[in-house]
């Protein structure tokens, strides 16, 4: 009997979304807290948090105010200490900003702190002048790709390892040891990106593929590079959790759910990241890289998605313009969507 692998459905919250994906002022670190908690009691299975440390100028220059930017790690703690099923994640962690050895620490008290609840997307970072911000000139010379891969090998050996001494271009560890080891082995790592460099640190490092805003067919597409990736280092893709990011606008009428998706902060920011994360794909059929419509064409959309291999609707981001009309649309979604796959 082949056993049908449960469908999960998770929520992106504001951990440091404002100006970017959702207004400014949008949640105080509290409200994130209380906002995962009712996640967890309208059946979501996952929150997912976000990662920035500096203000992006664009941000500044459209709203003429900070936006709020938290810990995701704190924020996560705090919420395992207010649920009991849901799992608490980053979608996603940027590894560059952190030393490895003071990250893998965390990340299994984390892991300790919620019994085993965690999942880390983790990946380099959509802005550079964050990188700047924090290093200084010492920017100009890192790689972050590189700086990912050597962080994600000194920690997975941590997690494993009695003593790790490793010598990198970043980061060099001598006789490093860590404990207590966490709570999940294979510790879960989800990789995010769309690229043959991003299948093989899939393949390597991963428990899941952590995407964002990919049509059915870039999706498929992905799905067989991880699967061609997982194969040369003889894994299998059942070890894989397909966990795409998407923006969510389900109203009563296609209509409807289409105009409150264009006039929302996420397809705003959507368009700035045509420039970055999204260059080469065509970032104006929005719609179609999204769960956006009445509530059959999303069941239809979601449906797609597993069809094609999705096993997790990871960071699902709300387009209401507050904290209030977000949980709404979370109760919507869950009270006329969820059933269909649970």
């Amino acid at each position: 009997i082949v056993m049908k692998k449960k469908i999960k459905f998770g929520l992106a919250i504001p951990t440091g979304t404002e100006g970017l994906m959702v207004n400014l002022p949008y949640a105080s670190a509290r409200d994130v807290v209380e906002l995962s908690v009712f996640a967890e009691k309208i059946g979501l299975d996952s929150v997912w948090g976000n990662d920035h440390i500096h203000s992006q100028k664009y941000v500044l220059k459209e709203f003429g105010a900070s936006p709020r930017y938290y810990s995701p790690l704190l924020e996560l703690a705090a919420i395992a200490e207010r649920t009991t099923k849901l799992e608490v994640c980053t979608a996603l962690l940027v590894a560059p900003f952190r030393q490895p050895a003071v990250m893998a620490k965390e990340l299994i008290t984390l892991d300790h702190l919620s019994n085993g609840r965690v999942k880390i997307g983790i990946g380099l970072g959509a802005y550079r002048e964050e990188f700047e911000a924090e290093f200084g000139k010492a920017a100009a010379h890192m790689v972050r790709g590189k700086m990912l891969d050597e962080s994600l090998e000194i920690m997975t050996r941590l997690f494993k390892e009695e003593y790790v001494t490793y010598n990198g271009e970043y980061f060099d560890v001598q006789e490093l040891q860590t404990y207590p080891k966490p709570v999940q082995m294979p510790f879960p790592f989800y990789i995010g990106g769309n690229s043959d460099n991003s299948f093989r640190r899939v393949a390597k490092f991963g428990t899941g593929w952590l995407p964002a805003i990919l049509t059915v067919d870039e999706i498929r597409y992905g799905v067989q590079g991880v699967q061609a990736a997982c194969e040369k280092a003889g894994r299998s893709l059942d070890e894989i959790d397909i966990a795409p990011q998407f923006g969510i606008s389900v109203c009563k009428t296609h209509e409807e759910a289409l105009e409150k998706f264009q006039n929302s902060q996420l397809y705003r920011h959507g368009i700035s990241l045509a420039q970055s994360t999204m260059k080469g794909r065509d970032a104006t059929n929005y719609a179609a890289r999204n769960l956006v419509g009445s509530v059959d064409e999303v069941i239809e959309r979601i449906q797609q998605y597993i069809d094609a291999g999705v096993t997790h609707f990871s960071a699902l981001t709300f387009v209401d313009k507050d904290i209030e009309r977000t949980k709404e649309s979370m109760q919507f979604f869950a009270e006329e969507v969820l059933p269909a796959f649970k």
